[in-house]
This record gives structure tokens, sequence and C-alpha cells, in this order.
């Protein structure tokens, strides 16, 4: 089978993993730095080249897409799309995943529990904001971002106003959340490959940082989910559309409450839990190919 790894690098962890496993089980494997790929657009004739070449035959695409290069790299996952190639991950739901707003949109639609939210621009109405999320201390967070940048906590109301006021004169939309008191500095990662959580962690800040996120600095030790915080994640993924994702939630006093579900999650969990979370991954890339072998079969 031929495996394109669309990563920015062959570096990256989470892309030697991915190429490890899939080599083991004798796939042809290729990275892709979807940053330097660009396509051609003909009529019925979508072509994804890199380096000078056509990319050729492809059997199933696995998207690596950093947040930076979302509205990029999901452009070229689309064209692949637009070849019938496989992805394990659409584009749609790179895009979607990555936009805040959209995301809590939808799962508050789905009835998957996530913190009382709101999102604003340029409003004067800042003790309503306040008002809506229980009052201070909030959350507050620009609209796009990842890794816990961009995320800031107002003890005060006060402080709550000059952060929302800095936002409004920069033009920044942000969201506005309640802050679970139980459950500050800590969250759980939920891994979801094909509908199903594969390895889970919970996640500590190491001092008064109130972010639990790893790329801040936080510790993370293995984990068993109650049932109710299982399905949760499953909900997630699926409301989300990402057969692959990491879901992260919160404990509180009301239940497991959804912070991101994120579709590119590293893979550090591995080593929290020691679960082969790539070797899941190939697993469902296998039955993607395979699934779309037997379209082309059908239209053919």
């Amino acid at each position: 089978m031929n495996i394109v790894i669309l990563s920015k690098g062959p570096g990256n962890y989470s892309t030697k993993r991915l190429k490890e496993e899939a080599l083991a089980r004798g796939h042809e494997v290729r990275i892709v730095n979807y940053a330097k790929c660009y396509v051609t657009l003909e009529s019925g004739k979508p072509v994804v080249r890199y380096k000078g070449k056509d990319l050729g035959k492809v059997d199933v695409v696995i998207p690596r897409i950093a947040s930076s290069l979302t509205k990029y790299g999901s452009s070229i996952v689309r064209q692949f799309e637009m070849q019938n190639v496989p992805t394990i991950t659409s584009s749609i739901s790179i895009v979607r995943s990555r936009d805040k707003l959209r995301s809590m949109q939808l799962l508050a639609k789905a009835g998957v529990g996530i913190p009382k939210t709101v999102f604003a621009r340029e409003t004067a109405d800042v003790d309503d904001v306040l008002e809506q999320v229980g009052g201070a201390p909030v959350i507050i967070k620009v609209a796009r971002g990842t890794h816990g940048n961009g995320v800031v906590l107002a003890e005060t109301r006060k402080a709550a106003k000059a952060v929302m006021q800095a936002f409004y004169v920069e033009g920044v939309n942000f969201l506005v959340q309640e802050f679970i008191e139980e459950s500050a500095g800590v969250d759980i990662r939920a891994f979801v490959v094909n509908g199903k959580v594969v390895a889970s962690m919970m996640r500590q800040s190491l001092d008064d940082d109130f972010r639990s996120n790893l790329h801040q600095g936080g510790e993370g030790i293995a984990v068993k989910l109650t049932d109710e915080e299982r399905k949760t994640a499953q909900k997630a993924a699926k409301t989300m559309g990402l057969a692959v994702c990491g879901v992260d939630m919160m404990r509180s006093a009301r239940g497991p409450l959804v912070l991101e579900v994120n579709s590119s999650p590293g893979f550090g969990i591995e080593k929290v839990t020691d679960h082969n979370v790539a070797s899941k991954i190939i697993d469902y890339a296998e039955q993607v190919a395979k699934a779309g072998r037997r379209k082309d079969k059908v239209g053919a």
C-alpha cells in the first residue's frame, strides 16, 4: 500500500512513529511537506505536485496539518479528495476543528457538555458577557489558537474587562468561558481512533499555571476514563467528523466538559500510557484504503 503522510518534517515524533508502524507492515511510505505542495487545476484533472512531480499513485493520505497552516494544508487535503484519494481526516473536519467558535457551536448543538461560553468581538456589554458565564474568574481565548497559546485567566472583573478591551482594540475575535475551579490546571486527553478511545491521560500543570497542555510544560499520567467520559469523547469526535483526534475534557461537578477536539494531536500520549497509538492509526488507514479500493471497483 502506498501511504502519504502530510507533515512539515520527518523529524516530528508523530510522523516518525506513523512511518515506523507503516514500514513494519510492509507499506510504502512517503513523507510529504504539504507546505511545499502545489496543485494544478484543470477541468476533470485535479493534481497534487511536489518537488516538480505529480505524486502519482496514493492509496491513502494521513494528514498531520499544523494549526498555523490550516488553510493551506486543508486545501492540499481537499485536492486529494478531488482525486478520490482516501484520507483518514477530511479537509472540512480539519477546518472545522481549528475554528474554536464553530467547534463549540457544533458540540453544543449535539448536546455535548462544554463550559459556558460567549463569543464576542466589539461590544460595550462587558458586564453582560461576564454575567453570562457566571462572573470572574473567567478564561478568555482568542478564537484561533492551539497548545494553550492565546489563553488568559482573568481572575477579577477588572482584569477581564482589561483583557477584553485590549482584544477590542486589536479587532480580535475571542471566547469568554466559565472557570471550572474544581478542574483548574488539570484536564484529560482522550485519543480517539475510528470511534474508539485507544489511549487516555490526565494532564497536570507543574506550577500554578491553569493550563495543563504538555506544550506548556504540563505533566501527563495514564488515567482510566469513566463510562461517561468515554462516551463524551466518542460523541465529540463523531460530532466534529473526526475519525482520528484528541478530545480534551475537564472533570466538573456537572460531568465531563469538552474544551477542544484536536484534529492533529501529538503522540506524547504513547510515552505516558505505553499504548501504541500509531499502530491503531495505521490499522484505520488500511481500512480506509481498502474501502476506497472497493468503491473504485464499484464505480468502474
